[in-house]
């Protein structure tokens, strides 16, 4: 799924002197966000093996974060409001070494519960870097934003390429090759030690309800679930379904996965451009999210198409319509949470509405997709379930991107 969710507002106090440590500080936090979870799908296969795990309970281990991004997202903002933003921020990182240090134990418990450890800390940081950005970076915020939001892919990107032959070449086998990117946390949580000493950016400002009784609100909410059902499925499947369906290689399928990220970071980067700067033309953002869904429905189709010779054509084609079709269904999503919104309270409430349920949704998909492959022995069923999805997301994005406002409460 998945992205960050808006956090509360923050204190601006910065000094300029420490611009490049922060920057530091938050380049290196957005490659430990995704790179954790990325990593896990090319090597599925090996842990199941290793750790005795079944389709389902694969399913489950991948649903483990969203859960965990789910529960813990609520708590954030009053847990930074007693600690402050940034040592909230180092105390996450810190739970993410730890986390991915448990996962590299031996055993199917040691597996599970450092991966919850990795979800809660993940979240914390969903909520909070966003307003940490905001508030050290002020008027070059949204370039900020950008670069730690395509850093956090492309990290992703290579967690998954990289994946396969790590396992292969480090001791340890796939465990290593996961603990590897708690590396990137370390390093961000010593940059974040000095910044913490200030309690700059501790959660304050109103709040609003979450507007559980709005139809669009919901909409907005059924949309964020989708995309990211979507998008955690392939993540958590792909290089499986690849492997056992189309015939590729264990290295080449974890690639197709970073294929499928890279696709995103530049329909990411593309999206803005396409519907416009300020993102008030609700016309063509309601053509956007219905394109981004389409072509997720499109490269679906051809993965059902991608088997024998037919493969090493179809798959990389399909492999990018999905993967751009996400990526900027994912910018679609966000930006729908505060343009839906009448006010900066009512965007924090309709946000972590959106953020809570949304996580929640998406953790069935990896379930389900496992489920269904378990109990029909073939790819097909799954893949029919990822596009009925996708359409789905196409009528709830419809709805979300067709202008209005959603009043707080």
């Amino acid at each position: 799924m998945s992205g960050p969710a808006p956090s509360p507002a923050s204190t601006p106090a910065h000094r300029p002197r420490g611009g490049a440590l922060l920057l530091a500080a938050v380049l290196l936090t957005a490659c430990a966000m995704r790179a954790p979870l990325t990593g896990v799908g090319p090597v599925l296969g090996e842990v199941a093996a290793g750790t005795g795990l079944g389709s389902t309970a694969s399913g489950v281990l991948t649903s483990l974060p969203l859960l965990a991004f789910a529960a813990a997202s609520a708590a954030v903002p009053r847990a930074a409001g007693r600690l402050g933003v940034r040592p909230a921020l180092l105390l996450a990182l810190l739970v993410l070494v730890a986390g991915a240090g448990v996962r590299w134990l031996p055993g199917p418990v040691p597996l599970f519960a450092g991966t919850a450890l990795l979800g809660v800390a993940i979240a914390v940081a969903n909520v909070l870097l966003p307003g940490v950005v905001r508030a050290g970076f002020r008027a070059r915020a949204a370039v900020a934003a950008s670069a730690y939001l395509v850093l956090m892919q492309l990290a992703g990107g290579l967690a998954a390429g990289s994946a396969v032959p790590l396992a292969e070449r480090l001791p340890g086998g796939w465990r290593t090759a996961l603990v590897v990117w708690a590396l990137p946390a370390l390093a961000a949580a010593l940059l974040w030690v000095p910044l913490a000493r200030s309690r700059t950016g501790a959660a304050a400002g109103p709040r609003a309800r979450a507007p559980w009784r709005s139809p669009l609100a919901w909409a907005v909410t059924v949309h964020m679930g989708a995309q990211s059902l979507v998008f955690y499925s392939l993540l958590a499947w792909l290089p499986t379904l690849l492997r056992e369906r189309s015939g590729l290689g264990a290295t080449e399928a974890g690639w197709q996965l970073t294929l499928l990220q890279a696709s995103g970071v530049l329909a990411s980067l593309l999206v803005p451009a396409l519907v416009g700067g300020s993102g008030s033309d609700a016309r063509r953002s309601r053509r956007a999210t219905v394109g981004a869904a389409l072509l997720e429905v499109a490269g679906v189709v051809l993965l059902l198409g991608a088997t024998g010779a037919a493969a090493g054509v179809l798959v990389p084609v399909a492999v990018v319509l999905v993967g751009a079709g996400g990526g900027a269904a994912l910018v679609l999503a966000l930006a729908a949470t505060s343009e839906r919104a009448a006010d900066a309270a009512g965007a924090v409430a309709l946000s972590g509405m959106a953020q809570s349920v949304g996580y929640l949704l998406a953790a069935a998909g990896p379930v389900l997709v496992g489920a269904a492959h378990a109990a029909s022995g073939s790819w097909v069923p799954p893949l029919l379930l990822v596009g009925a999805l996708a359409l789905v997301q196409l009528a709830a994005g419809r709805r979300a991107g067709a202008g209005g406002v959603v009043r707080a409460g």
